[in-house]
């Protein structure tokens, strides 16, 4: 089939080996784009010119879009700069293209006077089609969108450029994840960002036209964007972060009532006498907002611009979300700039499960009968101890790839009870030293996982489970040593859930606040140390066999891994010994929160210390080591393995630590 790449042709499809267009007249057709293009179907059109659906056949027949681009005006340098403008532009949606939820650009040239973007094509439905077949979004699922958006915004904001057309239509819910799966071995691109459980909602039409035209024309007030979503400010020619965050507050809104902008203009979400969005009283009957997103909300669509939220981060910050922004890429061992949000895959905390009075449910039961490993509460006495050295028993299971239990052994292992004071112990395990494949073999992981490799270590002391919110409160109340620690860091409350919400430099100062009392040298496991704590003597994925399930731990079960069913997803963490541990009598490895260690990030194993010490030297010192995966990962990010980086500064819900003691 020919296609016609007049933007007037009303029915460009011609059949093959047609000369001319039987519609328009137009000659010299060709049945591929550049040589390289053949266009599948009409995807949209407007005042720019037209988007297609194609296949690369360079690439398999990949499928993409192709955005033609169309000035509407004439004269040769006009045209010229249209096309300097088109190219800076296309050097920067390639720029953006490199995070994982904003469509990768493929190509960009020059064909018949014409000029054309070749793009990523997203596989699945937009938001505005989710909200007609499913009906209004639940507090949770804008959690989750707030969670999945905002570092787009962080991160798109960061390099200068506004989205400027934030809006249903515009965010596309991916059909299959970035994370859900494992990426091909030595896929920079997949393995980079997935971490962090993210990437399915994705943030389309960056609009280079609409950039491009408006430079051109050098109309001062000229407005782009949606009515209905689009501020004042925006509707008068001018642009700012806040007015991406005010359009990503009305799509929100638009989300939880299900009332949409009018063919005719009006809007029944907008009170036009009064001046205000009505929105509360358009809620679905029965429907509770908690006031904690309610007022971030209302104060994302300030009408004014100084009242609103100046940047992402500060809604991030105001929500207490979360996750990892995207990390920075390395390269050469240096960070570059990509200072916003990432995570190596790093994502977000999301939806917070509330309860009838609107505040986080933080009363998650999980395998009671296990109980009696964790830590006891504060108010609960416990014996005064130094360091008494006793054992402790404890069941390991093994499951198969379908996640059926196919073994269970018991154990037991060496132990002390460290006193914190307010009646708290850490409870630190005895790992006896010996050698394992640290990584991933070369047909498995990621690439910063490899070479897999020998590593010999000697004995050592580590923490039971990840450090509580009681053994936080209790250190933090210990003399400062270097820094100030917050005694109530975390946002799950819980005495004996993990603390999290705390930097590398706090869980430093922990460490040192817990040395200076006890006399011993408390410190950060090395990734190798915990590593080979994690494994338990096992070589798969995960200690307790080929795959995980939420009967396990504690992560996003709602993806799976081998053959295994998908899960519980909790939205929060649970208490510290919740399930069953590994073979060396150690708990919550997989999942619950990410686990800050000691070392300094470096790209792969090239040149690792092959003795379990901490790797500091030709590493980057800017980014440290997270292990483990937490309750808002995917299974694949919860792998022992699996590896982390960000900055030591770094605060999220899903990122604690636990400590390591070297045998004396």
């Amino acid at each position: 089939m020919f296609y016609c790449s007049n933007p007037a042709c009303s029915h460009p499809f011609n059949p093959d080996n047609s000369k001319f267009c039987q519609s328009c007249g137009s000659q010299g057709l060709n049945p591929l784009f550049r040589n390289r293009y053949r266009v599948i179907r009409l995807l949209g059109e407007g005042g720019f010119g037209r988007t297609y659906e194609a296949v690369d056949t360079d690439r398999m027949d990949d499928s993409c879009v192709i955005k033609q681009f169309v000035p509407q005006f004439q004269g040769t340098s006009a045209l010229e700069k249209a096309a300097e403008l088109f190219k800076q532009e296309a050097k920067r949606l390639y720029e953006l293209g490199e995070h994982p939820q904003i469509p990768r650009l493929i190509a960009y040239f020059e064909q018949d006077k014409r000029l054309y973007l070749v793009q990523e094509l997203i596989e699945g439905q937009t938001l505005l089609a989710e909200l007609t077949q499913q009906g209004v979004f639940s507090e949770e699922k804008i959690w989750q969108l707030l969670a999945d958006v905002l570092p787009i915004l962080k991160f798109v904001h960061d390099r200068n450029v506004i989205h400027r057309d934030i809006k249903l239509e515009n965010i596309i819910r991916r059909r299959t994840s970035v994370s859900s799966s494992l990426p091909k071995a030595g896929n920079f691109r997949n393995s980079a960002f997935r971490r962090g459980g993210r990437g399915e909602l994705v943030l389309i039409d960056f609009g280079v036209s609409k950039q491009v035209t408006g430079s051109l024309m050098s109309k001062v007030g000229t407005t782009v964007g949606t009515p209905g979503y689009s501020p004042m400010e925006q509707m008068r020619g001018q642009v700012f972060p806040g007015s991406d965050l005010y359009s990503l507050g009305i799509t929100c809104l638009r989300l939880l009532t299900q009332c949409l902008p009018k063919a005719d203009g009006s809007d029944d979400l907008y009170d036009p006498i009064n001046g205000g969005w009505i929105w509360r009283e358009r809620l679905p009957a029965g429907t509770k907002i908690s006031s904690e997103l309610a007022n971030v909300l209302d104060k994302l669509i300030q009408d004014y611009l100084k009242n609103r939220y100046q940047s992402a981060d500060e809604v991030i910050k105001a929500l207490n979300l979360y996750s990892l922004p995207p990390q920075p890429h390395c390269a050469n061992g240096r960070q570059l700039a990509l200072n916003s949000f990432r995570t190596k895959g790093g994502q977000l905390a999301i939806n917070t499960p509330l309860n009838q009075n609107g505040q986080i449910n933080s009363n998650i039961s999980v395998n009671p009968r296990e109980k009696s490993n964790t830590n006891p509460p504060l108010n609960k006495g416990v014996p005064r101890v130094a360091a008494v050295k006793s054992t402790f028993e404890f069941q390991v299971v093994t499951v198969n790839k379908r996640g059926k239990t196919t073994n269970v052994n018991s154990g037991k292992a060496r132990f002390f009870e460290e006193h914190l004071g307010n009646s708290t112990v850490l409870e630190m395990v005895s790992v006896p030293g010996g050698t394992f494949l640290m990584g991933s073999p070369g047909d498995r992981g990621d690439s910063d996982e490899k070479p897999q490799h020998p590593v010999t270590l000697a004995s050592f002391y580590i923490g039971k489970f990840q450090v509580t919110q009681a053994q936080w409160t209790a250190v933090a109340a210990l003399p400062e040593v270097k820094i100030f620690l917050n005694p109530h860091a975390a946002r799950f409350k819980g005495a004996n859930r993990p603390v999290e919400n705390v930097s590398w430099y706090e869980a430093v100062e922990f460490c040192a606040r817990l040395s200076r009392k006890t006399g011993k040298r408390y410190r950060l496991p090395s990734e190798a140390e915990w590593e080979y704590a994690c494994r338990g003597e096992t070589t798969g994925p995960f200690h307790f066999g080929e795959t995980i399930t939420s009967d396990l731990a504690n992560y996003n079960g709602n993806s799976n891994y081998a053959e295994a069913p998908k899960g519980v997803y909790r939205f929060q963490t649970t208490d510290v010994g919740s399930f069953k541990p590994n073979a060396f009598g150690l708990y919550d490895f997989h999942g619950n929160v990410w686990e800050w260690c000691a070392d300094s990030w470096h790209n792969n194993y090239n040149g690792a210390p092959a003795d379990g010490s901490v790797w500091e030297s030709d590493g980057d010192s800017s980014l440290r080591l997270l292990r483990g995966g937490s309750w808002n990962d995917h299974p694949p990010n919860c792998r022992s393995a699996c590896r982390l980086r960000y900055q030591p500064d770094c605060k999220a819900s899903i990122v604690g630590f636990r400590v390591v003691v070297s045998v004396v």
